[in-house]
């Protein structure tokens, strides 16, 4: 275990390296932080009643990042049923499976954003107002031509309507998504039990399974439109938590065990560039 990091140590580092050196901000963002900073460091020392160059931050345990395997993925596709609202549902979670979209840039798909790609890929607008291009399976580039052609949508119109017509609203997407989880806990996959199953876990779920897949780390942060790239590298840490629990597990009981060692930092990402 590290000993504890001062916190002046790295409020310095942020603002030296992180701001002025790799986001090149305007002076003025940097004293926005600046002022931000001192609050908090006056309202810390008078709760602590320490300086704020004695400040420091402990270690902490990261729990594991909650995404679903391929079998608890699928069980939850194939639990969607057959009515107008289940064929939507089936087709949304498809889709957010598929690109690994957020809830805001599912919802605000317009059939055309599938249409002028001739269904291969679609274009999403994530944070900061940012296109981004995401290829589409084969299974979802059929299912959404069905779909199209079914409802007889046009164009203009969302992918992903409410009984009326509108968008969905994220709230109902949850609730729509906690519904289906239910029934393949049930029906079909019991691991599902007692599981909180969020639209952002199936990102989370995206990600880990092209990662597994073999897809480097620089793709998979341009397949889900992370503004920082070092995002990504949460996805290895996980996938590498579990090989070390899955190694343990494997060794004979009466034998030390031993602990799976990753390589460093910079080697890491030099093998997964």
């Amino acid at each position: 275990m590290n000993p504890p990091e001062r916190f002046s140590h790295l409020i310095q580092a942020f603002f030296s390296d992180y701001l002025v050196k790799q986001r090149d901000v305007s002076l003025q963002t940097v004293k926005a932080y600046r002022d931000t900073f001192r609050l908090l460091l006056n309202y810390l020392s008078e709760a602590t009643g320490r300086r704020p160059d004695q400040l420091a931050l402990n270690r902490f345990t990261r729990t594991m990042m909650n995404f679903l395997s391929v079998e608890e993925m699928h069980a939850v596709l194939k639990s969607t049923g057959d009515t107008w609202t289940g064929r939507r549902d089936h087709l949304l979670l498809l889709f957010l499976y598929n690109t690994g979209a957020r809830v805001s840039e599912a919802i605000a798909v317009s059939v055309r954003d599938v249409q002028r790609h001739d269904f291969q890929a679609v274009e999403l607008l994530g944070k900061g107002r940012k296109e981004r291009m995401v290829p589409l399976w084969k299974e979802t580039s059929r299912a959404i031509r069905n779909w199209v052609k079914s409802g007889r949508l046009t164009a203009d119109q969302l992918l992903f309507p409410n009984r009326f017509g509108t968008a969905m609203t994220r709230t109902a997407v949850q609730q729509r998504l906690h519904l289906h989880v239910q029934t393949a806990a049930v029906e079909r996959c019991p691991s599902l039990r007692q599981r909180h199953v969020s639209p952002h876990t199936i990102r989370h779920t995206t990600a880990m399974h092209l990662l597994q897949s073999g897809v480097t780390t620089p793709v998979i942060a341009l397949w889900l439109g992370h503004e920082d790239p070092a995002t990504t590298h949460l996805y290895i840490e996980a996938d590498l938590k579990m090989k070390e629990i899955a190694l343990k597990r494997l060794q004979p009981p009466r034998e030390k065990q031993s602990r799976f060692k990753a390589t460093t930092g910079i080697l890491r990402f030099l093998e997964n560039l």
